[in-house]
């Protein structure tokens, strides 16, 4: 059933705009970029083409998977939500059980290139992410714990470590290092979304921090863990992975970063947490552009540790 009265006998099949949505595609172009900057940071040379081709490919499809499987069992909750309210499913565009075997389907195809094409380790790893963020965080975590972004964010922060793994095969500290970077920025990038869509978690039942907390302790949290972005961000350059243009470049937008933290701590208007939103979303897309800047251009001459 849709959840949605009077469409639950449509036949939506959906057109294929529909099931793209369902992928969320800004995201998964991001995630791409995380998992590819670590595929070419794991090795000094050219990285093998099957893991670079291949194993990015399955990443982009498992997470492609999981955005779907969120459609489906989100949807109840996105139809009282007006951020969501007008995605395929709660608008009854396509039935529920079309875009579960989409989802299913894709998560699959995903397995069996990386477990066939790439290796175990990272078919094991993409699995644990699609798991963790389709059934452990938006079934559970997401309705019981106002740090449900902090825990199911672990599974998100995946990929540029299995992109890492798609190479080497293992987990070496360089992975951990960009593990890390999308971590400790996962709760101050969603928490500022939640704080200027406040009542519409509260309308839900989803208790996100600014709902169970207010947005005075929201806020502070969110400035906590853009100062421990601070030593995060710049630990591929101290690893030895990245040059100190990279290094100098991440410590100032870690500032900006904290910086737009400390507008939202003082002032609690929307304005604020939506500049942060969006500021937030610059920070990551450029911090892993600069790895991907800084590995092109000197092929990773360091020796660092891998």
């Amino acid at each position: 059933m849709s959840g949605i009265p009077g469409t639950e006998t449509l036949p939506a099949a959906g057109g294929w705009r529909d099931y793209f949505e369902l992928t969320k595609p800004r995201v998964v172009a991001l995630i791409v970029l995380t998992s590819l900057v670590g595929t070419l940071l794991a090795c000094r040379g050219a990285p093998p083409l099957d893991a670079l081709l291949l194993g990015n490919l399955g990443i982009a499809l498992a997470a492609a998977s999981a955005a779907a499987f969120n459609h489906v069992l989100d949807r109840r909750i996105d139809a009282r939500m007006a951020r969501t309210r007008n995605r395929p499913l709660p608008t009854g565009h396509l039935n529920p059980a079309r875009a579960l075997t989409f989802a299913g389907a894709l998560g699959v195809l995903s397995m069996l290139l990386l477990w066939f094409c790439v290796n175990a380790l990272t078919a094991i790893l993409t699995f644990a992410s699609l798991i963790g963020y389709a059934v452990i965080y938006t079934l559970w975590l997401k309705r019981a714990t106002p740090q449900n972004i902090v825990i199911g964010g672990a599974a998100g922060s995946l990929p540029p470590l299995i992109g890492w793994a798609a190479v080497t095969g293992d987990v070496g500290w360089g992975a951990i290092a960009l593990f890390a970077i999308v971590f400790f920025w996962t709760p101050p990038h969603f928490w500022a979304l939640s704080l200027y869509r406040t009542d519409d978690y509260a309308k839900a039942g989803v208790p996100m921090l600014p709902v169970v907390a207010g947005p005075g302790e929201t806020s502070r949290q969110m400035l906590l863990y853009t100062l421990v972005l601070w030593p995060v961000s710049a630990a591929p350059w101290l690893l030895g992975i990245a040059g100190a243009l990279y290094g100098v470049s991440a410590l100032a937008l870690s500032v900006l970063f904290t910086a737009s933290a400390v507008r939202v701590w003082r002032d609690e208007s929307e304005r604020s947490a939506r500049r942060m939103f969006a500021f937030s979303l610059l920070y990551l897309l450029l911090i892993f552009s600069l790895l991907l800047v800084d590995r092109t251009g000197t092929g990773w001459p360091r020796g660092g540790w891998q």
